[in-house]
């Protein structure tokens, strides 16, 4: 069971985790030693706006074995989670740019148990249920850096989330379509037909 409460019959494979006399046979014996990058964007239109109350506003995704995995939002009930080429501000859309990338720590997983584990958390991020302030790309980043390798992300990364209650306002002032990455729109039209989800050029937040 991972902290995120989704289960995956997957190898132990935290690095940080302690070890003992009696836990050696958990531990693979071939370690993967994966770096986990966070890659954290500014969002430069959003923050034009929120820069006068001290408020940075980012998009963040996880690189692992050369792909980067990032959440947004769509009309479909389906997995909003996507791949892009890592720091490729150029495929997220004219909006974000690439700010820095932050290691977070080392995995055992290997490549096939993380798109495994996308399949699970793709359950829980779908693109219906996004949401600027309380199910966002950060904290999809968090759970999935924490089902990696036992870390969350920094909380700056974050920090909108943090003090949504004090400007209750924010969320109304931002244009919906500053906030869908391009490679995600990319994603929808090849997975999510017309006929099956009429609006799922909008969108929802």
């Amino acid at each position: 069971m991972f902290s995120n409460g989704i289960t995956c019959n997957l190898p132990f494979s935290c690095m940080n985790a302690p070890r003992d006399s009696g836990s050696d046979e958990l531990i693979p014996n071939k370690m993967a030693r994966e770096p986990v990058i966070l890659n954290v964007y500014d969002m430069y239109k959003i923050n034009d706006l929120t820069s006068n109350i001290g408020l940075g506003v980012f998009h963040s995704g996880v690189e692992i074995y050369g792909t980067e995995y990032a959440y947004g939002g769509h009309a479909c009930a389906f997995s909003g989670i996507f791949e892009i080429i890592p720091r490729d501000e150029k495929d997220l859309g004219d909006q974000f740019r690439f700010r820095q990338s932050v290691h977070i720590g080392y995995t055992d997983f290997t490549e096939e148990d993380v798109k495994r584990i996308i399949v699970q958390l793709g359950k829980e991020f779908r693109g219906d249920r996004y949401h600027l302030l309380n199910n966002n790309c950060n904290h999809f980043s968090g759970s999935f850096t924490k089902t990696l390798c036992g870390v969350d992300i920094p909380s700056w990364v974050n920090r909108l989330a943090y003090f949504s209650s004090w400007v209750p306002f924010l969320e109304k002032c931002l244009r919906k379509e500053w906030l869908m990455p391009m490679a995600l729109q990319h994603t929808l039209s090849n997975h999510c037909p017309e006929s099956t989800c009429s609006e799922a050029s909008t969108p929802q937040f």
